[in-house]
């Protein structure tokens, strides 16, 4: 029941209905589109029922063909609408056609071309080929076999490089022989090659804490760069580091022990086992005093090397960080630059600790040694030593970790104040005995004599004197200052002994007798020749003795020139002038100032005790020399205040004045008493009562010098001493010098005035005076015969001094001082032989103006002092004969510079010719009334 194309085309001729087409469509039962296998005319003619019926078989049959006329055009139109698709695959396929044709093609040429290799290689050929494929094989089972057999022999090479000390080589190698390991760990020969090998690197591990070790005692960069290098390989760089600092501090114990113990056994005889068993403490104790100081130097010297590697660990540190800081900046892993960076903090947190503790051991280990031993057995050098060895301990301490070393100070602190009060007090006891056997004879020294050429005072020479202000030093010397790691990190030691040290240089301070050289003879007359270079003492312009008044006239330069010739025509060289007391002095300051150098913790006390012995020289100068009642009753040349004040304070706090100790005196004025010295007294040598010596002028003249001279030496010291004392105790030095040292150069107006007070015969000019007659009728042409007298006693005088000068250089100040108290005491019994006048006339007065004259006249070619002491105070005293009564009274309120027996000579003799009685009462109880606040 197909339809025919003619049918088919009058079907799609015919106008359809889309909405009936597709009911019909749908009408269709659904077995028909259920296969292609599906038989329709066997379906149709089952459905036929038992007795057919043409009408109805023609009428289904219509409708069949309905369907099938709707199926069909529903087709054609798909077909229709599908057609520009079809065309399009169809020319694919068309294409693939041709494809398919050529890849025929190419495989039929490849098919030839294979037939003809095939035809052209030989079965030799391929044999080759399978033979070659065997060799690669076998050359890398050859390859494992070789690995397997290095691996094997791994432990002989590591054993090697162990002794080689290649760590870092050797963990190279382990690490990598596992890694090899794990790849062949298929081959059962080395299944157990991976646990021998952690074991190994284990082994490598001890052996490189024991090379990390040996790092503490003597750093070696290249060593210390390879067991860095292998902790590093080992990823336990903090772990190194915490060993290390476990190491140094066993190190600093064991050596010290060492070291102590290696003494005692050699002082012992013997190596009883017994010592090694005994603590470092007590071991300590078994140091004999020959070998205190080796041992102490060695034990320094080993702890410097202990200290030395720590400071170029850190060093070693500081710069590989410098490096690695750049690498890992040049470097792309970010992971690995922040473990690095965190491990590089750690250390160096690790070691800037390290430092103060390492530091704090060393000092408990010195300061143990140090307890002991009793210090006080050593003499003065041995302590000093030990001192400089402490010293330098702790100058390392504070360049090591910038610690004050507050240990080892209180430690030797307190033993070196015992140590130096008992030495103190034995030098002052040698120094009064100096002083009493002291005959005051000159010590020649060269004129160039300084206390820095004394042994005693090298070390200022060898370090900067703290005298140097920064600003005057040497910009090379202030830029930078070497440490002492610095100095000895190539090598050295800054404890090494140096035991001939005093021997190096010789002194060469004494001089030989007369001028040291012609030329040195020609040059003191040449020096002066010049206006320059004045000395200070010239300038000082004279001042009243009693009113302390500023000075009335200045000297001029011809006046200054001529004295320092005059100066140098009375002596040969112009050398300081000191005894060799003094000597001893300078020298013993100098030791105590080596002691203060060294620790200047005990610089107070030093210096405390330093300025003890220039009291005790200055109150022995004083109470040789100075000390003369009679004199001092007179009103004259006595000391000032200021000096009676020293005087006085030192004589309550240093001199016992006590003959014995009294049974029933407390304990706190026996402990009081030990501290002081007896009095000195002047060796009976000393003789000071011969005229024809000017009363010991000589001997004053060395002592009193000698004192100015040593005053003069602790000016020059006091920068050095004012740099090393505390700056709480500094007012104690300022009055020191002040209050003391600047006194020194005043003692020599009340030591002079003896020798003034003797040399001229006062007493005989005032007998001459009482025989001359004052109440004459006409003026005079000729001076009195006591005047001649006393320009004699003058000349004699000058003679004397002459052949003094002979014996010792007089300086111009003392020469000054001299004429000054003699004019002046001159002067002064001049006023009182005018005052014992029991008659005087107006031609009487003009005869003593002109006698005075007379005496200034002469005077004057003898001294070159200008001008005359108390000239104005015998010119002033005459002429106030001519006051009247109320200018009388006034000047008596204002000059009270005379004595009450003097003034009231002037009212009773010289005013009474033009005064009344009632007048002169009244100037006589104005007279009384000025002495009553005296009595």
């Amino acid at each position: 029941m197909w339809i025919t194309s003619e049918e088919f085309r009058e079907l799609r001729e015919q106008p359809t209905d889309p909405q009936a087409e597709q009911e019909l469509i749908n009408s269709i039962e659904q077995i028909y589109f259920s296969s292609d296998s599906f038989d329709i005319v066997k379906y149709e003619l089952e459905k036929l029922p038992p007795v057919l019926n043409l009408q109805e078989l023609e009428e289904y049959r219509d409708k069949l063909k309905q369907q099938q006329a709707a199926v069909s055009r529903k087709v054609a139109d798909l077909i229709l609408e599908k057609q520009p698709a079809y065309v399009k695959e169809l020319e694919r396929v068309t294409s693939l056609q041709t494809g398919l044709q050529l890849a025929a093609v190419i495989c039929t040429n490849g098919r030839r071309h294979l037939n003809i290799a095939k035809e052209g290689f030989t079965q030799a050929s391929l044999g080759l080929l399978a033979n070659q494929r065997k060799r690669q094989l076998l050359i890398g089972l050859l390859q494992s076999l070789r690995t397997i057999k290095t691996l094997q022999r791994t432990d002989v090479r590591l054993s090697e490089m162990l002794e080689e000390e290649d760590y870092p080589g050797a963990i190279q190698l382990c690490l990598e022989c596992q890694k090899a390991a794990s790849t062949f760990k298929h081959y059962s020969c080395i299944s157990e090659l991976n646990s021998k090998l952690q074991d190994t690197l284990e082994q490598i591990e001890e052996q490189l804490d024991v090379a990390l070790s040996k790092i503490c005692k003597n750093f070696d960069i290249n060593h210390y760069t390879k067991v860095q290098q292998a902790y590093r390989l080992l990823g336990k760089t903090q772990t190194a580091m915490d060993q290390l600092h476990m190491h140094f501090t066993q190190a600093i114990h064991n050596t010290v022990f060492q070291v102590v113990l290696g003494y005692v056994e050699l002082c012992a005889g013997n190596t009883d086992t017994k010592f090694q068993k005994l603590q470092y403490k007590d071991l300590c104790t078994h140091i004999t005093p020959d070998s205190y100081i080796p041992c102490l130097a060695d034990l320094c010297k080993a702890l410097w090397e202990v200290m030395l590697s720590y400071y170029r660990t850190m060093e070693w540190h500081e710069k590989h960080d410098n490096e690695d800081t750049t690498s890992a900046s040049e470097g792309s892993n970010m992971m690995s630059t922040e473990e690095t960076n965190f491990d590089r903090g750690y250390i160096k947190k690790k070691l800037e600790h390290g430092l103060t503790r390492i530091w704090q051991d060393v000092q408990l280990k010195v300061k143990t040694y140090l307890l002991g031993t009793d210090l006080s057995i050593f003499k003065y050098d041995d302590f000093i030593f030990v001192l400089d060895i402490i010293s330098r301990l702790m100058q390392v301490g504070e360049e090591f970790c910038g610690s004050k070393s507050e240990v080892l100070q209180e430690s030797i602190r307190k033993q070196s104040v015992n140590y130096f009060k008992n030495y103190h007090r034995t030098r002052l006891d040698e120094l009064r005995m100096f002083l009493e056997n002291e005959t005051w004879e000159l010590c020649p020294v060269k004129s160039n004599f300084s206390i820095l050429q004394l042994h005693e005072f090298k070390f200022m020479e060898q370090s900067r004197s703290p005298s140097v202000s920064p600003s005057k030093q040497p910009a090379s010397a202030s830029s930078k200052t070497v440490t002492l790691f610095e100095q000895y990190c190539s090598g050295g030691n800054p404890f090494e002994i140096q035991a001939n040290h005093k021997d190096e240089e010789t002194e060469d301070v004494l001089a030989s007798n007369g001028y040291e050289s012609d030329e040195q003879e020609k040059s003191a007359y040449q020096e002066y020749d010049s206006d320059s270079d004045v000395p200070e003492e010239l300038k000082r312009d004279y001042v009243d003795e009693q009113t302390g008044d500023a000075p009335v006239k200045s000297i001029s330069r011809e006046t200054l020139k001529s004295r320092k010739k005059s100066d140098y025509s009375l002596n040969k060289v112009n050398a300081p002038i000191l005894t060799n007391t003094t000597l001893n002095v300078i020298r013993l300051v100098g030791k105590y100032m080596q002691m203060m150098n060294i620790l200047k913790p005990i610089a107070f006390d030093v210096i405390h005790f330093m300025s003890q012995l220039f009291d005790y020289y200055l109150y022995a100068i004083y109470t040789f020399f100075g000390r003369n009642d009679s004199l001092e009753s007179t009103g004259l040349g006595l000391s000032s205040s200021r000096l009676r004040t020293t005087l006085n304070r030192i004589q309550e706090s240093l001199i016992d004045l006590e003959v014995s100790v009294d049974p029933t005196a407390t304990l706190t004025a026996a402990e009081e008493r030990k501290e002081k010295v007896p009095s000195p007294h002047l060796s009976h040598l000393v003789v000071l009562t011969s005229g024809d010596t000017l009363y010991g002028l000589a001997e004053r003249v060395v002592a009193t010098e000698s004192l100015v001279f040593l005053a003069e030496q602790f000016e020059f010291l006091q920068p050095h001493l004012d740099a090393v004392m505390p700056a709480a105790k500094k007012p104690f030095l300022q009055q020191f010098y002040s209050q003391t040292v600047s006194t020194a150069s005043e003692l020599r107006k009340p030591i002079y005035w003896i020798v003034a007070g003797k040399a001229i015969d006062y007493e005989q000019m005032l007998l001459l005076m009482a025989n001359v007659k004052w109440d004459v009728k006409e003026i005079m042409s000729q001076h009195n015969v006591y005047v001649d007298a006393l320009l004699k006693e003058f000349e004699q005088f000058n003679r004397r001094l002459n052949e003094v000068s002979k014996r010792v250089r007089i300086p111009l100040p003392v020469s000054n001082i001299l004429w000054e108290h003699c004019i002046r005491l001159a002067n002064r019994t001049i006023v009182e032989g005018y005052a014992n006048v029991k008659k005087c006339s107006n031609e009487g007065r003009a005869l003593m103006q002109l006698d005075f004259q007379q005496f200034l006249m002469k005077l004057e070619k003898l001294t070159d002092i200008r001008p005359i002491p108390d000239k104005e105070f015998v010119e002033t005293y005459i002429k106030a004969y001519y006051l009247t009564e109320n200018d009388m009274e006034r000047w008596i309120k204002e000059h009270r510079e005379y004595s009450m027996k003097q003034l009231t000579n002037l009212v009773n003799v010289c005013l009474g010719s033009h005064i009344n009685k009632k007048a002169r009462q009244k100037l006589l109880a104005a007279i009384d009334d000025i002495d009553r606040p005296k009595r």
